[in-house]
């Protein structure tokens, strides 16, 4: 067990280390795998949350640096849900077999993996599987199955090579089948559709915690050097508190539109966290409050609604930050007609490169799934346009105050959802059950 067990920590920690190396997540799923085949569920257990600890841990030691010695609880958390995983594979194993154990656990990995990152109070979604090819080359392939589909397809694949010798001749050709017919799935999906005529010239100015002459600085010189842009952007909390008169006024004198954060108060204590769009006129146009705020900061109260703004150039959707963390934000926008994603991120200088490295991979992904432009400006990087395949085209770096995000973005007709976001809901429809047949069982059991 313990050469399995290093071999998932190795192989996870390349596969998010080493771009070319993603593809290890197969190695990572068939130890797992592998591991459900120990004596009692409890020790299956602890051996996923040491997993967890050791692959998450090292990935996620920037929580040291951000919560001090309450990171250990949040590391404890986010391996809880590996421990669960191995410990319902192994009920699951003991209770139908091995070849029940390898059709059921994509099933369990996507709906533990969904619900970690979606749908509970501490969600989480970094570390993913899907978000270790978001700088990779065939991120524009695998992204059709959608952030939560990749995991699934990888456990998939991995319970085939765990289970492929125990199959008689039939068995296997079906699972052959099976496989075969999942990679090729995103050569059925439809190319993304991009209009020419609807282009949008963006400029983004990287600042952390900027005093409203340094915006104004900071705006003259980016409008200077890109006098043709049409949108120009700065990040979430750029001011603490809301847009300063002089801000309005720059807009007006220089007409031009501008996408800045700051806060929306609602009370003396409380607040929206929110993206302001003021228009040539020097008039707030449009504003969106941040939906998800982050977990033990004072970030605000979460948007009561999501718009799209309708820009000069199309439809705009907004997210703030963590927004573009989590798939029930971001597809609200495309459900709605968004052809653009915008997402204003403070990532603090002191909070280090790695997490800067981590949050990034969240916008190639995003644009990848739905097949349109997303420009992420960051207060301190790594700020970053992605066009409709995922590619990187523009960024700017970590710490890199004052760096310039220019960006000539094509507007997509419309976004794409993806099959996974069914596939999620399925798999936690079929994990409750099995959990609570299992559950039945052992009482009935023991009584």
């Amino acid at each position: 067990m313990f050469g399995l067990s290093f071999a998932a920590v190795a192989s996870f920690q390349l596969a998010y280390s080493v771009y070319s190396c993603a593809f290890l997540f197969v190695i990572f799923f068939y130890c797992l795998f592998r591991l459900a085949n120990v004596r009692t569920s409890r020790q299956a257990f602890y051996i996923g949350l040491t997993i967890g600890l050791a692959a998450y841990g090292f990935q996620l030691r920037f929580f040291w640096t951000i919560f001090q010695f309450a990171a250990v609880p949040l590391f404890v958390v986010v391996s809880f849900w590996l421990g669960l995983f191995l410990s319902l594979g192994r009920l699951c194993l003991k209770r139908f077999g091995l070849i029940a154990w390898a059709c059921a656990a994509p099933f369990l990995w996507t709906a533990l993996e969904y619900f970690r990152s979606e749908l509970y109070y501490l969600r989480f979604s970094w570390l993913n599987a899907g978000y270790a090819f978001s700088d990779s080359s065939y991120l524009p392939y695998v992204a059709s199955y959608g952030v939560y589909g990749i995991g699934f397809l990888l456990m998939t694949v991995a319970a085939f090579f765990g289970v492929v010798q125990h199959l008689g001749r039939p068995q296997r050709i079906a699972a052959i089948f099976v496989v075969a017919a999942l990679w090729l799935y995103p050569l059925l999906s439809p190319s993304p559709r991009i209009s020419p005529r609807q282009t949008l010239e963006v400029t983004g100015v990287q600042m952390e915690f900027p005093i409203p002459a340094e915006v104004v600085m900071a705006l003259d010189r980016a409008n200077k050097r890109f006098p043709q842009t049409d949108l120009l952007i700065l990040s979430e909390y750029t001011f603490m508190g809301p847009v300063p008169e002089m801000i309005k006024s720059w807009c007006r004198k220089h007409h031009k539109y501008l996408v800045v954060g700051g806060e929306d108060p609602v009370s003396s204590s409380q607040y929206y966290n929110t993206v302001f769009v003021i228009n040539p006129a020097g008039e707030i146009v449009f504003k969106q409050a941040k939906c998800i705020p982050v977990q033990f900061f004072k970030d605000g109260l979460p948007a009561r609604e999501q718009r799209l703004w309708i820009s000069p150039w199309g439809k705009l959707g907004f997210g703030i930050c963590y927004d573009d963390c989590y798939t029930r934000v971001t597809d609200e926008l495309v459900r709605q007609g968004a052809q653009a994603l915008i997402f204003p991120t403070m990532d603090i200088t002191d909070w280090g490169s790695h997490q800067h490295q981590l949050h990034a991979r969240m916008a190639p992904m995003r644009a990848a799934e739905y097949a349109m432009p997303v420009v992420r400006l960051c207060s301190s990087g790594i700020s970053q346009y992605a066009d409709f395949t995922g590619r990187v085209r523009n960024s700017a770096p970590f710490p890199g105050q004052g760096a310039i995000l220019h960006a000539q973005i094509q507007l997509a007709s419309h976004g794409r959802m993806r099959p996974d976001r069914w596939l999620a809901v399925l798999s936690l429809a079929i994990t409750v059950a099995l959990s609570g047949w299992l559950a039945v069982e052992s009482f009935l059991l023991r009584s």
